[in-house]
């Protein structure tokens, strides 16, 4: 009992360690430089590997892990010429319909459950044949599209909301109701909390929030 108590709380982890990366990802996929998008996924798709090496009590192996990731997504050059339509204004932010952030977020999840039902099988850096594993990688991509998407829909939505909670506090002449004004203190510290706020983008709006609330 205790070492499936033990096992349920390892496939939490990892689980968690798995949406924070892809959630990290997507937001590196709005980065509007070509390259520069490239290197800084794979930087937070490496280093979920090497997060999950930990939940799992397992030897991180950088090489290996690089090897792994570009042959589960395909080579690096060919990653970098489907990013190269970012050159393009507007379309550029788009591939097929799917925006890169998606794209990027899709591609983190998938690896990351690769690797963790790889590592809950008992398998290692050693024994982890890509080949064998690209079809469930496929598989999960598709799955992580989907969830890319409603994760990016609801990141634009709370973003929106804050905005228009903020400028509208700003615009208000009368003193807002105490009530209302934690509500929104709460509101965007819980999207910090999910991951859809920087701490940088969260300080700016709790101190426009808290700028409104002194001026009006």
């Amino acid at each position: 009992m205790a070492e499936k108590k033990k096992d349920t709380a390892r496939t939490s982890h990892a689980n968690s360690v798995i949406k924070n990366h892809m959630i990290w990802a997507m937001g590196a996929g709005f980065i509007p430089v070509p390259v520069a998008d490239f290197f800084a996924v794979g930087a937070i798709q490496l280093d979920m590997i090497r997060q999950l090496c930990k939940v799992y009590e397992l030897d991180f192996k950088e090489s290996e892990g690089k090897a792994v990731i570009t042959a589960l997504t395909g080579s690096g050059l060919a990653r970098l010429g489907a990013r190269a339509v970012k050159f393009i204004p507007v379309v550029g932010t788009m591939i097929g319909g799917v925006t890169l952030a998606v794209l990027s977020g899709a591609s983190t999840y998938a690896i990351g459950e690769v690797f963790k039902t790889h590592f809950e099988t008992g398998g290692t850096f050693l024994d982890f044949d890509p080949s064998r594993l690209k079809k469930y990688y496929d598989e999960k991509f598709e799955k992580g599209k989907q969830m890319a998407r409603e994760m990016e829909k609801k990141g634009k939505k709370q973003h929106d909301e804050a905005e228009e909670v903020v400028d509208k506090m700003s615009e208000n002449k009368s003193k807002p109701l105490v009530k209302d004004f934690v509500k929104q203190l709460e509101s965007i510290t819980q999207m910090k909390n999910d991951g859809m706020l920087t701490d940088d983008e969260f300080n700016i709006l709790k101190g426009k929030i808290i700028d409104a609330q002194k001026n009006v």
